[in-house]
């Protein structure tokens, strides 16, 4: 039943500097997900398929390595009073949902395609997605700062939406909000079929629960980790049935995250609610430059261009370059921010 997709698919190679790259991946990847619950997974999956990684392959280890590092970040983030558990068990069970479909999509283009298909769809795919969510979030960040404010109790649509009285009607104490349980499938199945296609549930989930649910960015980033864990768990069972999980990549850039996953969430607590905002923008729109400019090696593998050898190594290349600025420039923020906040805070608490 799984043979088709087995004999395509090839686990590479590790050596010393291979995995030093990886635990750093892991490690920006979980600090990313710490601080913004997206899951980190716009900076695993293209960290991993920029050393080769097949598509396929990417998103399976991405998600299994996502369910133990999405608990964590969870329960920190619920000692801080930011997770909503009922909200999320709820979408994760119907975001699990969406996680058997994405399985169904991405499986069927591996086999009808080859691993050049799936590689090519799941960079198209992040392209189109971090480019549209990234700059969304981006001028949402920018408005909000501009007008020196936190961010309103929902979007104007999420207010509508929990004014329409349709059973079973859900009421969250932690997020503040009523909503009715139909409009929170949509984002569900949303949130599980993309997690499962391209190991990104975090761009639907978390602009979701912000822009529809009527989540705040805070408790929208945290409960989505309480999504990411179910969806995680139950999307990792059935790739490892069809052989896709590489449970190397999956152990090293698990070392690495549950480092990073800790100071994201700490840093959550001292930064203002518009630069969380900010750094996911910031990250997704140069990330979605860095697969743009892998599109082209996968785009001649299938003969669909014809672009010279030079010109596609040096794109390539490129896009490894544009990956490491985006690692670098995601940690940055992060913890400048962090390690700035709680300055501020000793020294406000020395002359308190």
């Amino acid at each position: 039943m799984h043979g088709p997709v087995t004999e395509v698919l090839q686990f590479i190679d590790l050596n010393a500097s291979s995995i030093i790259f990886l635990f750093i991946v892991g490690f920006i990847g979980g600090l990313v997900s710490g601080f913004i619950g997206s899951g980190g997974a716009f900076v695993l999956t293209p960290g991993m398929m920029s050393l080769g990684v097949p598509g396929t392959v990417a998103v399976a280890s991405n998600m299994c390595h996502k369910f133990p590092k999405a608990l964590v970040g969870a329960i920190k983030r619920h000692k801080y009073g930011q997770v909503d558990i009922k909200l999320g068990l709820i979408m994760g069970i119907f975001a699990e949902a969406g996680v058997q479909i994405g399985i169904m999509v991405q499986r069927h283009i591996l086999e009808k395609f080859g691993q050049a298909g799936s590689n090519l769809y799941v960079s198209f795919i992040f392209v189109m997605v971090l480019v549209i969510v990234g700059s969304f979030v981006m001028r949402d960040a920018i408005l909000i700062k501009k007008s020196t404010a936190t961010s309103p109790t929902g979007s104007p649509l999420a207010r509508r939406l929990q004014q329409i009285e349709l059973w079973p009607m859900i009421t969250c104490k932690t997020a503040n909000l009523r909503i009715s349980m139909w409009f929170l499938v949509p984002v569900a199945l949303a949130t599980g079929m993309l997690a499962a296609t391209i190991a990104v549930g975090g761009f639907i989930g978390v602009p979701g629960l912000m822009y529809i649910i009527g989540a705040t960015s805070i408790v929208a980033s945290a409960t989505e980790l309480v999504i990411a864990f179910v969806m995680g768990l139950g999307g990792t069972l059935i790739w490892a049935y069809y052989g896709t999980v590489d449970i190397r990549l999956v152990m090293i850039i698990l070392a690495g995250s549950l480092f990073g996953v800790q100071l994201g969430a700490i840093g959550t607590t001292y930064v203002k609610d518009y630069m969380i905002k900010y750094v996911m923008a910031l990250i997704m729109l140069i990330v979605a430059v860095s697969r743009f400019f892998a599109m082209p090696k996968y785009l001649n593998e299938l003969h669909l261009t014809s672009f010279t050898d030079g010109s596609v190594s040096l794109m390539t290349q490129l896009s490894f370059g544009v990956m490491c600025f985006a690692l670098l420039t995601g940690a940055t923020i992060i913890l400048v921010n962090l390690f700035k906040a709680r300055s501020y805070e000793r020294v406000a608490a020395a002359r308190g």
